[in-house]
């Protein structure tokens, strides 16, 4: 059991009414707050002094546990030495050698990093240099986005509009025109309770045939897909299926996107994803897990044959016309580095790997909970629908998880009434039975 007496209160805001929290009911959180004050390996620590264990590395981020003294040291050193250069015909070191270092990790071919500082950002900046790729080589015709149903490429205006969670597109309109949707991957009635990725489901890729079909392939810019679609609920990409799509779009001129934001930094056990499925996009989204959270970072890899053809022109204009004021901020690079090093030393990608059928027995074991009606695993992820209740679908979930931190002690992500589970990459098998047994105690508690 938990020592909870070893954190001693903290007191909180007396005030909660300023701050418009993001993807958060925001009245019924001020009623019972979920506060947060500190964080240590695979705990969070409460207001009230509990210790909550992180069943979702935050939010997909905190792959190497909190409290990483070897990151916040490293940031503390580069404030001193340099806190902010300018990214705009400017660089600092530390920059150019975290973009060799996240190329070492990824596929051959992918020799190049955009940098920006976030998943939204760097779902943008992929589609925007899909764009201007196609127009350089004059195929500037190819203006349309092929995004997927229930896919989440963060919350900009190109990746809301390839996303496809209807919930995060009614409030905002049309939003970017030229965007089509292929269906999901998941088909419940056949792929329930799949461990690892569904047998089922690499058909689903033909629909591109279709779209390319109704658009027409020299319309098309790129295709952006999740190897594992996270947001939505965990929904493995089944076999055969992006090696599909791959082989769709290098048969029309069609650019991949691989969205990795979630899954890239060893969630499913190696560096990116598109190493385990032996898939290499033309550009390759990733954040949250490059700096362990620990500040806000993403970036694009790139293709050379894509980096090379804006190469061109007097050298002394900008070759692309896009960029943020924080892109390859020095805090951040400082804590990518550290990060990076945590991975390697630790070798947290090889447990990731080496834990995943631990994982997915622990979760099998919830199978005959009240209300479960399905559940996927695959890497350190997991995902546990619960039949939604009759008159107010998404409740059951919202219950879970607010009785899962004030009551039980478990910290995990909804999305709907699915239960995600992606603990740190550090969580030890007795932690993943601990999850085990938290959930399956809140599960009865919400039926």
């Amino acid at each position: 059991m938990l020592d909870k007496s070893s954190a001693p209160a903290v007191n909180v805001p007396n005030d909660l009414a300023a701050f418009w929290m993001p993807f958060t009911a925001n009245r019924s959180f001020k009623q019972a707050p979920k506060m947060i004050v500190g964080a240590k390996d695979m705990h969070y620590v409460t207001s009230d002094g509990r210790k909550v264990i992180d069943g979702a590395s935050g939010m997909w981020c905190s792959n190497a546990g909190h409290g990483r003294k070897e990151i916040s040291a490293a940031i503390a050193k580069q404030a001193e030495e340099l806190d902010f250069s300018p990214p705009f015909q400017f660089g600092q070191p530390k920059a150019f050698e975290l973009a060799s270092r996240i190329v070492d990790l990824a596929p051959a071919g992918l020799e190049q990093v955009f940098f920006c500082n976030s998943g939204s950002e760097a779902a943008d900046t992929a589609m925007k240099i899909a764009l201007a790729y196609h127009q350089i080589r004059g195929e500037g015709g190819r203006t349309r986005f092929i995004g997927r149903e229930r896919g989440y490429h963060g919350v900009g205006f190109g990746g809301t509009a390839v996303g496809g969670i209807g919930a995060n597109r009614k409030m905002f309109g049309s939003l970017i025109a030229g965007v089509d949707h292929l269906p999901a991957t998941y088909d419940r009635a056949k792929q329930a309770f799949s461990i690892g990725e569904p047998e089922y489901g690499a058909h689903f890729a033909e629909a591109l045939e279709g779209l390319v079909a109704l658009h027409g392939a020299n319309s098309i810019a790129a295709v952006i897909v999740e190897p594992m679609s996270g947001s939505t609920g965990v929904l493995p990409a089944p076999k055969g299926y992006l090696k599909r799509l791959r082989e769709i779009t290098q048969k029309h001129g069609i650019l991949l996107i691989f969205d990795e934001v979630i899954t890239g930094y060893g969630r499913l056990g190696y560096a990116f994803a598109s190493e385990r499925y032996g898939v290499t996009p033309d550009l390759l989204t990733f954040a949250k897990g490059v700096t362990n959270g620990a500040v806000p970072m993403g970036g694009v890899l790139v293709r050379d044959a894509i980096h090379d053809a804006f190469m061109t022109g007097p050298e002394h204009a900008c070759e692309l016309y896009h960029g943020y004021t924080y892109s390859a901020h020095p805090l951040a690079c400082a804590a990518a580095l550290a990060t990076l090093d945590i991975y390697r030393d630790e070798k947290l990608f090889e447990r990731s790997l080496k834990l995943e059928p631990v994982m997915a027995q622990a979760m099998m074991s919830l199978k005959n909970e009240p209300n479960v009606v399905d559940i996927r695993t695959v890497g350190l992820t997991a995902g546990i629908d619960l039949a939604p209740r009759a008159d107010a679908p998404g409740t059951r979930g919202y219950d879970a998880l607010n009785r899962g931190f004030h009551e039980f002690d478990l910290m995990m992500r909804i999305s709907g009434d699915t239960l995600a589970l992606t603990p740190p990459l550090i969580v030890s098998e007795e932690q993943i039975g601990e999850i085990a047994e938290k959930l399956s105690r809140i599960i009865r508690a919400v039926a």
